[in-house]
């Protein structure tokens, strides 16, 4: 399946639950809070995962900060892209089909949790130079995943209704 065929085939699907005809998911409508939060959870773990392998890795090895935060930027893309693929793979989609599909869903969300996620560690007082063994880096971690969740979810929930970001993987849920 196309990429334009996948897309135009998730915005009729979008628009039929906005009518009441959608697939009995009980979203309510074609971008309600719940499904936006839904998809901004789906984002958020892809996310997170990334964000602390990457700070894994990056203090392991004894980088600074701005190289740890980059290589944790990165892995978040790769891992909330991968989470999507995994998905749309299974519901039958070749490979460059489920990529096309994933970067449709997921970049806009991507950025707004990154930009979220890391400018929170970037203000929180002394997060920047907390090491994996204080608390004060779990904590502002947590807070930092709280923080794009809110912000975030708003998008997601801007993003579904027009048919854009979760909505184009939303057929693809079984």
């Amino acid at each position: 399946m196309s990429y334009e065929h996948a897309a135009h085939t998730a915005h009729t699907a979008d628009t039929a639950h906005e009518h009441g005809h959608g697939h009995g998911h009980g979203h309510g409508g074609g971008s309600s809070w719940a499904m936006a939060a839904q998809a901004t959870l789906h984002c958020l773990t892809g996310c997170a995962i990334g964000e602390i392998l990457g700070m894994l890795i990056g203090t392991a090895l004894g980088w600074g900060n701005v190289p740890t935060m980059l290589l944790a930027i990165a892995l978040a893309f790769v891992f909330g892209y991968s989470l999507t693929m995994r998905g749309v793979l299974r519901a039958g989609l070749d490979l460059r089909a489920a990529l096309k599909v994933a970067l449709a869903a997921d970049t806009v969300s991507i950025i707004f949790m990154e930009l979220a996620d890391n400018g929170t560690i970037l203000v929180f007082p002394g997060a920047m130079d907390a090491t994996l063994g204080d608390a004060l880096f779990w904590v502002s971690l947590a807070l930092s995943f709280v923080v794009a969740f809110a912000v975030t979810t708003p998008v997601n929930k801007w993003l579904i209704g027009r048919g854009k970001g979760h909505a184009v993987v939303h057929q693809y849920h079984h």
